[in-house]
């Protein structure tokens, strides 16, 4: 759809005049005929401005939508005719908050203008971006061509005239559009007051937000705290549950702080701003990860990259640490003298922990006991350190699944593209779904919250474009490894067990 001054495009704001009633007309039936006119127009069925907006969202569209609407009520008050003075005042206070509400929805209209893509064609050139065709899109519009220079010395350039040329701020997503199997470069443009709205009607940095955050921070601590007592000795005092628990817990949190940390200066070193953190609790494993929202656009796929490999892999490599420092403190893998006692189930839960288990010793007899020091009956003693560990790369590969915006979500969208990680995230969806459904309680919690909390896709990166090398790219399979390793039920595995089990260490001993 080419945008022209002859040919006005479906959100130019000459591209629908509104038919208002005549003022000249006369005569006995000319109440009902406005009436009707007015009830035609109104026909939300066969409007064509509404056919538009359906079509193609555009703030523009959806304000005069909602100033039709309006002007209907208005004029419906001023047929009304009742003797009633109670009814009359109430109809006078309705009245009046129509009038301010239509006066505001013309301000708006004003803000939110359509941008003029005839005015913005002639921005680009040889030397940014050479624009061969343009395409209306909400109230800004695509333009496609190919780039002439590097994208970083394009943007700014092409920014600044653009503003100038339009009056107001615009942002700018460079990305490769792909038809028949050929693939072009397109600019798309569109006002920056839209998206500081659409920012601004999803933000967590309010107060609201941060006393939720704190909220979420208490909860998790305490199943953290509950959860790991309830790998105790039987008869453990309380003194065992500090001496055993405290280092438990205060290697979780370890993963958790660092993660963040990594997090928040990645972010920072690409000038996105996050929201505030929300962990999740859970009383499986104390808790499920951590989440949190991009408040600001992402400057190209590489920080969409970055940023969430920063959280997981900060997390995977502190896991490692606290395990390895465990098990050279006690100078074994029996746990030490504050041992935590795990159910055998948790080391054949998956293929890593199965080899993991491997290692450090095998079945010992046929009471399912994996350590010489086993406990009949109560489990395998391991280093509460080392068990943080463990459970700190189980918490981190539940966030890397590639499913919504989740960071293995985001990982997928910033490797494969957004089709690519909307097919992959409905496919964990699913299987997530079917693990549910197949007697795992942790894939039916996981994948409700993965989908109906975290579902979706993040906004385009301004740069598209520039692919993200193969640096990253070997980052990201070797992350998706352990992923998968981590959690991919282990059907056989070192030792026989069902396809799908309890919660680790909710089955019996």
């Amino acid at each position: 759809e080419q945008a022209t001054e002859t040919e006005p495009t479906a959100h130019s704001p000459v591209a629908v005049e509104s038919k208002e009633p005549s003022d000249e007309t006369h005569g006995p039936n000319s109440e009902e005929t406005e009436g009707k006119e007015d009830q035609q127009e109104m026909d939300w069925k066969t409007d064509e401005e509404f056919k538009r907006f359906m079509g193609n969202p555009s703030i523009e569209a959806a304000i005069k939508l909602e100033k039709k609407r309006a002007d209907r009520k208005l004029k419906e008050l001023d047929r009304e005719s009742n003797g009633n003075p109670i009814v009359g005042l109430f109809n006078k206070v309705v009245r009046d908050n129509l009038a301010r509400e239509k006066e505001r929805l013309e301000q708006a209209e004003e803000t939110f203008k359509a941008l003029d893509l005839n005015k913005l064609k002639s921005c680009f050139g040889f030397d940014t971006f050479f624009a061969t065709d343009v395409r209306r899109f909400g109230d800004g519009g695509i333009f496609i061509g190919n780039l002439r220079r590097p994208i970083e010395e394009v943007i700014p350039i092409l920014e600044k005239k653009l503003t100038n040329a339009a009056g107001r701020e615009v942002v700018l997503w460079f990305m490769e559009e792909k038809k028949n199997d050929i693939t072009k470069q397109a600019c798309v443009v569109q006002p920056k007051a839209e998206i500081d709205l659409q920012f601004e009607s999803t933000k967590l940095s309010t107060p609201w937000g941060y006393v939720s955050a704190i909220a979420l921070c208490v909860t998790t601590f305490g199943t953290i705290a509950l959860m790991s007592g309830f790998f105790l000795k039987p008869g453990a005092t309380f003194d065992d549950y500090l001496a055993d628990v405290l280092p438990l817990f205060g290697g979780f949190i370890s993963i958790l702080g660092v993660s963040e940390i990594a997090t928040r200066v990645t972010a920072a070193r690409y000038g996105v701003k996050l929201s505030p953190s929300f962990l999740v609790p859970s009383n499986w494993t104390g808790c499920l990860g951590v989440m949190n929202n991009y408040e600001s656009l992402l400057p190209n796929k590489k920080a969409l990259f970055d940023i969430p490999v920063a959280r997981t892999a900060s997390a995977y490599l502190t896991s490692l640490v606290l395990a390895i420092a465990a098990f050279i403190s006690d100078g074994s893998f029996n746990g030490g003298d504050n041992a935590l006692f795990i159910r055998p189930q948790f080391f054949y839960n998956n293929p890593l922990l199965s080899f993991v288990q491997f290692v450090i010793g095998p079945y010992a007899d046929e009471l399912g006991n994996v350590l010489p020091n086993a406990v009949e009956g109560v489990g395998v003693p391991v280093d509460p350190l080392a068990f943080a560990g463990l459970l700190g790369m189980v918490v981190t590969s539940l966030n890397l699944l590639p499913c919504g915006r989740l960071e293995g979500g985001r990982i997928a969208q910033a490797m494969f593209g957004r089709s690519t990680a909307m097919l992959l995230s409905f496919a964990t969806s699913l299987l997530l779904g079917i693990g549910g459904l197949s007697g795992s309680v942790l894939c039916l919690a996981w994948g409700l919250f993965a989908t109906f909390f975290r579902g979706g896709e993040e906004m385009p990166a301004k740069d598209e474009i520039t692919p993200l090398g193969d640096n990253r790219f070997a980052w990201g399979i070797v992350l998706g490894l352990i992923c998968f390793l981590t959690l991919f039920p282990n059907g056989g595995g070192t030792f026989s067990n069902p396809f799908l089990s309890d919660p680790f260490f909710r089955g019996d001993l």
